[in-house]
């Protein structure tokens, strides 16, 4: 209790030091600002100067600059994956250029140097600033002294530039300490910003917010190192992978977390909540309802509005305190999605095996249930992704040249979700690095991180590192195929789609195992089993219990289908309406809708039975879902078929007929 007092002191002694005489801006209202174009490809810190913003973009490798209204300009290109930027006291612009393992600097007429570290060079050393070595720097903060503090994320420390010498100020190996220089231990740190006299770090892999004083010492401010989003007292609150962090002009302290912007201020007492955001997407407007993709910046600008790096939704966003901003348009979200027939030409077609044409059995499509309807144990969930069976311990490799920017992109290690993310493409069931005995490949590109007895609890690959179609990414574990996910974070679409895999096809239509029929309240309705027509009347709900396999595919295995959909036809064999499409997995579903599309009875996974009953009344398209029913009141009385359509997606389509009758 006594820490937490202490911390509570602290942050009220900071945020009574006001830097201007204006009432703090109450934020609550996202709109976006600058991207809807489609100009950015990750942009990921940002800064304002003289009027100007300026946003790094990590994809492309290039800092843009914005003013006013104006279209974003390429203001200075040929940075290698570059990350959080600051301006100092003369107007020099300085990145954390994590590509290149360096600290740059950038003059106002956009010419680009390095002020730190050996450009492509990647290690620990202090010293003079022209030989000392940086291991993918993500976070950089210049004080008013000139002093350039920087986060040396994959070194798990915090240095500084000062007069022509780096020097570590806390910091050594990787891990969770308190303490006073090397004594203190951090894990992946990536944000840093000067608050008062002191630093804040936005230390991502501990899931805390830490402080480091001018000497060194270093004391957690907020965090319980718990991996989750919750609110609360600074000793209470938890945070998912905070990224950046800012202080406003009062002294208040904001917080790019996971999906989430996060404040620390005071209320009764110093306390921590979420502003906006929280669930994964691009959606603007009221604060408390908005959503983001992985905000890796943040900064104020001049009015004291928060600007902020929507990193994988690809567009820059402003927090403000009224209504005023462009809110993004659902068109204009659709159009920053990937274009399946764009992403499958950004690479040769090769399975994610050697030999790159060899065909491979697909084990499990986009949209399948994972778990059960009713949820026993855990919540259903929807597959987002391709699954494509090998061998234990058979290599797997990269699809797709690609490198590396989320700061965590590998996860989960040791267990049978073991993934990397990449920017357009995941992997997951894949021992990264490592053979099937867990030895290392030798491939420095996977940094493998050693507990205190030496074993390994963990693998980091820096920002910034880069892969070629081929390369292996490691080794299958017992889940025994890979799992490929198409389309960035946030917008996966159906790898079938997105990607091209030689010599694969599919000319087996899906199977329709049963069609049932429920009234509004579940109550099942009788179907031609028992009778030699069925009678509907009102609101009724259709369930059709389905699966496909594609050429190839043993006979066991079942895999869920592209679309369903249904059409009624007249007794003169002329349809009433076209066929309605109402379920479709060209593109990950909402999380939420997964009771909408499984009726109950529905169940998949690693093992054990596969049933896959699709309520085919309701509408599930993306992001858009909604109960729906097919209603007999707009039909006059008379004798139909009811037709029943499920489709793969090669366009194979199986269909069942069933009479009915309208009486009213």
């Amino acid at each position: 209790m006594f820490g937490v007092v202490v911390c509570a002191c602290i942050f009220l002694s900071n945020f009574g030091c006001r830097t201007s005489s204006r009432q703090p801006l109450v934020l609550t209202t996202v709109s976006t600002l600058y991207g809807v174009g489609g100009q950015f490809g990750e942009p990921f810190g940002v800064a304002e100067y003289g009027g100007s913003v300026y946003v790094s973009d990590g994809l492309k490798g290039r800092i843009w600059r914005m003013t006013d209204d104006a279209e974003p300009a390429v203001f200075a290109d040929g940075l290698d994956t570059p990350s959080a930027i600051a301006f100092d006291g003369n107007g020099s612009l300085i990145v954390a250029d994590s590509g290149s393992n360096s600290i740059k600097k950038i003059d106002s007429a956009g010419k680009v140097s390095v002020i730190a570290g050996v450009e492509g060079k990647s290690g620990f050393a202090d010293g003079d600033a022209s030989m000392a070595l940086f291991n993918g720097p993500i976070g950089v903060a210049v004080g008013s002294d000139g002093r350039v503090y920087v986060a040396d994320t994959y070194n798990d420390r915090i240095r500084v530039i000062e007069k022509g010498k780096v020097l570590t100020l806390a910091g050594s190996s990787w891990g969770y300490a308190d303490g006073t220089g090397a004594n203190a231990k951090f894990h992946t740190p990536c944000g840093i910003a000067i608050w008062q006299d002191k630093l804040l770090v936005a230390d991502t892999g501990n899931s805390r917010i830490r402080v480091v004083e001018s000497d060194g010492r270093v004391w957690t401010l907020t965090g319980t190192g718990e991996r989750r989003l919750s609110d609360g007292l600074l000793s209470q609150a938890a945070f998912v992978q905070p990224t950046a962090v800012a202080v406003d002009e009062f002294g208040s302290i904001f917080v790019a977390d996971g999906n989430a912007i996060r404040e620390i201020g005071l209320r009764a007492m110093p306390f921590v909540w979420t502003i906006s955001g929280g669930e994964r997407g691009l959606r603007d407007g009221q604060a408390a309802r908005a959503r983001f993709n992985r905000p890796s910046g943040i900064a104020f600008d001049g009015s004291g509005n928060l600007l902020v790096t929507d990193s994988d939704g690809s567009v820059v966003r402003r927090i403000t305190a009224d209504k005023t901003g462009h809110e993004i348009t659902k068109d204009e979200v659709e159009s920053l999605r990937d274009k399946p027939e764009d992403f499958r030409n950004l690479q040769p077609p090769r399975w994610p095996y050697n030999p790159p044409n060899a065909t491979r059995e697909i084990a499990g499509t986009l949209g399948e249930i994972r778990g059960e309807i009713p949820e026993a144990t855990g919540a259903a969930r929807f597959h987002n992704g391709l699954d494509i069976a090998g061998t234990y311990g058979e290599k797997a490799r990269f699809i797709r040249d690609e490198k590396v920017l989320q700061p965590q992109a590998a996860g989960n290690f040791g267990d049978l979700r073991e993934s990397l993310r990449m920017p357009t493409i995941g992997y997951i069931h894949v021992r990264l690095g490592r053979d099937s005995s867990n030895r290392p490949f030798g491939d420095t590109r996977f940094q493998f991180l050693a507990g205190p007895i030496g074993a390994m609890t963990g693998v980091r690959i820096p920002r910034g590192t880069t892969f070629k179609a081929g390369d292996a990414i490691g080794t299958l574990n017992a889940m025994n195929h890979v799992h490929v996910i198409a389309g960035r974070s946030g917008v996966e679409m159906n790898a079938l789609d997105a990607l091209v895999f030689p010599n694969l096809t599919d000319s087996r239509p899906p199977t329709i195992e049963e069609v049932s029929f429920f009234d509004e309240s579940w109550r099942e309705i009788a179907t031609a089993k028992t009778k030699s027509r069925i009678m509907l009347a009102g609101k009724t709900r259709i369930v059709v219990r389905a699966f496909d396999q594609t050429d190839g595919n043993a006979e066991r295995r079942r895999l869920g289908v592209y679309q369903v959909g249904y059409q009624v036809i007249k007794s003169d064999n002329s349809p009433v309406a076209d066929t309605k499409w109402t379920i479709r997995f060209d593109r990950m579903l909402s999380p939420e809708a997964v009771k909408l599309v499984y009726a109950a009875g529905s169940k998949s996974g690693a093992t054990g039975e596969t049933i896959f009953n699709y309520i085919a009344t309701n509408y599930i398209h993306g992001d858009d879902f909604r109960e729906d029913f097919f209603d007999t009141a707009s039909l006059e009385n008379g004798i139909y078929t009811l037709r029943v359509f499920v489709a793969d997606h090669s366009g194979n389509t199986a269909n069942k007929d069933i009479p009915f009758e309208v009486m009213k």
